[in-house]
């Protein structure tokens, strides 16, 4: 039997590996040791001497150099949250130990909390309540765009994209995305036309941001794209908020007030008491709620399980992350 550790903060170690997981765990693993953090292995890296296998999460360490001297026989990690960013190094790539990911289990929270936010939208919720606000009266609908014929714009179809698309499949609506990387094999089998950024800003009722947060993607939103967009459309960010040029975005929409602009993610998280974002009543912040919460995280668990047993098995891996591959994930 294969020997392992846990290595996470305790936190996502209660939410991802609970009694139940971390049973079927032991039950194909030999864990040796307790639950060690960050701190801990940096204190003592001779924890990991033994270690065949990481399962990790929120709170893994950054593997350096010091860290892989101490593993001389770590195979394989299994990282039961979402990006691997914070992780890997170019010494852990040398050393050609494979990492899996939770990350389709950590976005489907996202892909459902898009898609609702898409639907509210669609109707003018948000604009609604606003009106409510102000007035405290009864009033006649204002003008929205509707849940049928009207267009979605996605903006990126990676991982959470992809699944926000085939979620919208259920709707009478049309579908529109932004991605240099989509081959038209894709687009055809989200049921997606691909369109300039453009476009997307120019003709969808709403538009959802799905961008990996790189260098090349830093402020990529810009305030000439908001300038863009349809009367009363709304704009949803669940990816990262350096991707949007927020200052521009601010200008443009105390101009538009008939725009929304739906934020989960800002930059910096939370943003600054005095930030022009808090300001705006089309600006609508949640705190980062869209990934998994802590009932939720049961299911990237379950990933790392199933994967542990294609491991084992000697069967391909489902969400085995690449070195090319990570450099253009989230």
């Amino acid at each position: 039997m294969m020997k392992g550790l846990f290595l996470l903060d305790p936190g996502p170690y209660d939410m991802i590996y609970p009694e139940e997981e971390r049973s079927q765990i032991r039950q194909l693993v030999d864990i040796y040791a307790p639950l060690q953090t960050s701190e801990m292995v940096a204190h003592d890296p001779s924890i990991l001497d033994e270690a065949e296998v990481i399962f990790s999460g929120w709170g893994c360490p950054t593997f350096t150099e010091r860290l892989l001297n101490a593993a001389p026989r770590l195979k394989i990690i299994f990282y039961g949250a979402g990006s691997i960013k914070g992780v890997v190094t170019d010494s852990f790539w040398a050393r050609q130990i494979i990492i899996t990911s939770a990350y389709e289990a950590n976005g489907i929270p996202v892909s459902e909390f898009t898609l609702a936010q898409i639907l509210l939208s669609l109707k003018g919720y948000w604009w609604h309540v606003q009106k409510f606000w102000d007035s405290n009266t009864w009033w006649d609908r204002l003008p929205a765009a509707g849940g049928f014929g009207s267009t979605v714009g996605l903006i990126s179809l990676g991982m959470i994209g992809s699944m926000v698309a085939e979620r919208l499949k259920t709707y009478e609506l049309k579908v529109i995305a932004y991605d240099p990387y989509a081959t038209q094999e894709i687009a055809t089998r989200l049921n997606v036309r691909l369109c300039s950024l453009e476009e997307i800003f120019k003709t969808a009722d709403v538009i959802s941001l799905h961008t990996p947060w790189l260098p090349e993607t830093v402020g990529m939103i810009t305030g000439a794209h908001f300038a863009l967009m349809k009367t009363g459309a709304t704009f949803i960010n669940t990816a990262r908020g350096a991707i949007v040029n927020e200052a521009e975005m601010v200008a443009v929409l105390k101009q538009r007030p008939d725009l929304y602009a739906l934020l989960d993610v800002t930059y910096p998280e939370p943003p600054a008491i005095d930030s022009p974002l808090r300001g705006l009543p089309n600006i609508i912040i949640s705190p980062h709620i869209a990934g998994p919460n802590p009932n939720e995280c049961k299911r990237n668990g379950q990933y790392v399980i199933d994967e542990l047993k294609r491991y084992l098995n000697g069967q391909p891996l489902r969400y085995a992350i690449s070195r090319d591959r990570a450099v253009i994930m989230a």
